[in-house]
């Protein structure tokens, strides 16, 4: 109990004291009359309702911080889940075929440096509504990373591993259960981490241009209405979102990984 009381110590005392640190200069420096943000305390003031009412709910887009996050990681879930399910298994071709990496891999280059953005005109024509354009956006972002690390893991599996299943005779679905999978989950959980935090970034951005309920869009309204502190405080969540997500996929591949030795 001691141990584990000065771990948290050890964990949590370095970065609260920084953001103490970093709080006070920012209340010093935005304090004077010409300065152009709001220091902290007047941030808190200002969205005090926001806070402590999360979850209110007035119709149409008058809805609180909580189900605009809520919204857009409704989103995130969607077209994270689709590119995790297409990204794992294009990322498996190539890393088994020559044939499929000379073919696709250029492609692939390619496309996974067109900005998350330009891709929204595209969708919304094509689509031609606000909803799957944004899931694609998601999906179109996300799938790159896991997908080359996902070949990468496949390419790097042992060549040990690859004769022990030519010894035991095992059939392509055992094989890809019991060597493959397992030998290249730490490669595309790196992927998958990647992935998520691109998924998270790119529906804020979407969110703004297609508008509804979202906390993209929550920011959009709130610099056209110069709120802000509705701003800063938006932010604070999208950050704090987005790390919960990274830790959970971390967590998650912690767990499947674990046990399993090192290439």
């Amino acid at each position: 109990m001691q141990r584990s009381g000065r771990y948290a110590v050890q964990q949590l005392l370095p970065p609260l004291v920084i953001l103490l640190v970093l709080g006070v200069i920012w209340e010093m420096l935005c304090s004077g009359a010409d300065a152009a943000l709001p220091p902290p305390s007047q941030v808190i003031a200002e969205t005090w309702e926001l806070i402590v009412d999360p979850f209110y709910d007035n119709g149409g887009n008058d809805v609180g911080l909580a189900w605009q996050l809520l919204a857009s990681l409704e989103r995130v879930a969607v077209g994270y889940l689709l590119a995790v399910v297409a990204g794992v298994g294009l990322g498996v071709l190539i890393g088994q075929s020559d044939w499929a990496m000379r073919g696709l891999d250029p492609i692939f280059q390619v496309l996974r440096t067109v900005p998350p953005l330009a891709w929204l005109p595209l969708s919304l024509a094509g689509f031609q509504d606000s909803h799957p354009s944004a899931l694609f956006v998601i999906f179109i972002t996300a799938i790159w990373p896991i997908i080359i690390n996902t070949a990468v893991g496949i390419r790097n599996i042992p060549q040990d591993y690859r004769n022990v299943a030519q010894v035991l005779q095992l059939n392509g679905f055992e094989y890809f259960k019991t060597i493959m999978l397992p030998a290249a989950a730490p490669y595309i959980f790196t992927g998958l981490r990647i992935g998520v935090g691109l998924s998270w970034l790119a529906i804020i951005a979407a969110e703004m241009l297609i508008g509804g309920v979202g906390i993209g869009f929550f920011i959009w309204d709130a610099w056209n209405a110069s709120r802000i502190s509705d701003i800063i405080l938006a932010l604070v969540y999208i950050g704090v979102v987005g790390f919960v997500l990274d830790r959970l996929v971390a967590f998650v591949g912690q767990r499947i990984t674990r046990g399993i030795p090192a290439n």
